[in-house]
């Protein structure tokens, strides 16, 4: 467990321990992490629950709540303790609503506003301190990173988002399916009420004749 170094007068007086939980996004992090760099996923742990911020396409916020040191996707690397507040449960919760303004799903990008970007303004709203510098200092970096990183991490979503999203395609596959099976209804519709020969529309009226006995129900209406 690290303890994050502020300057005097900076961390807030509480009883609550406000942790950061960093993640390697990507197994070079074992040599860049020597070295002051690398690609890290991050998250605020307070009250025994984990906030954090992730990337999806809709408007609606990023910011979501995990397992603490658990965040799926990610490997897990240390805990740091950037210092207490003496915030209870509903008010953090408020905090974070208030951040969910800004932090939207849709607006979610690796160097202006990524999940570091996210933790280290809650930090300092729930303790006067802000995040280690070397968390997020490749996106401060900014022409670096986009030498260095792989694309796919450009849009890095987390696991809550992609089952969502799993969830949402196969919805899409459901209703596409429903529209072409609508389509091949109304088709074989107007194919059967076209013109046929002699014999057809032949046997077309002996059935209709059958089925033209007005049920209860309907004699019911109609009276």
């Amino acid at each position: 467990m690290l303890r994050c170094r502020g300057s005097a007068g900076e961390t807030a007086s509480g009883s609550v321990p406000v942790y950061l939980n960093v993640y390697d996004l990507t197994p070079v992090n074992g040599y860049a992490y020597w070295l002051g760099l690398g690609v890290y996923h991050s998250g605020v742990q307070v009250h025994g629950v984990e906030y954090a911020y992730g990337a999806h396409e809709y408007p609606s916020t990023g910011i979501f709540e995990a397992e603490p040191k658990n965040c799926e996707g990610f490997t897990f690397r240390k805990s740091i303790l950037i210092g207490k507040t003496d915030m209870g449960p509903t008010e953090v919760r408020a905090v974070m609503e208030d951040l969910s303004e800004s932090y939207r799903g849709n607006t979610y990008h690796l160097i202006t506003k990524n999940c570091n970007h996210f933790c280290n303004d809650a930090c300092v709203r729930l303790t006067g301190n802000p995040i280690p510098s070397w968390v997020n200092r490749l996106a401060r970096i900014g022409f670096f990173c986009n030498c260095v990183l792989p694309a796919s991490l450009c849009s890095a979503k987390v696991g809550h988002h992609k089952a969502e999203e799993k969830a949402l395609a196969e919805e899409k596959t459901k209703l596409t399916g429903s529209v072409a099976m609508c389509a091949g209804n109304n088709s074989s519709s107007s194919s059967s009420s076209s013109p046929c020969d002699d014999s057809n529309r032949g046997r077309s009226r002996s059935r209709s004749r059958r089925t033209q006995t007005p049920s209860p129900a309907a004699a019911i209406l109609g009276s």
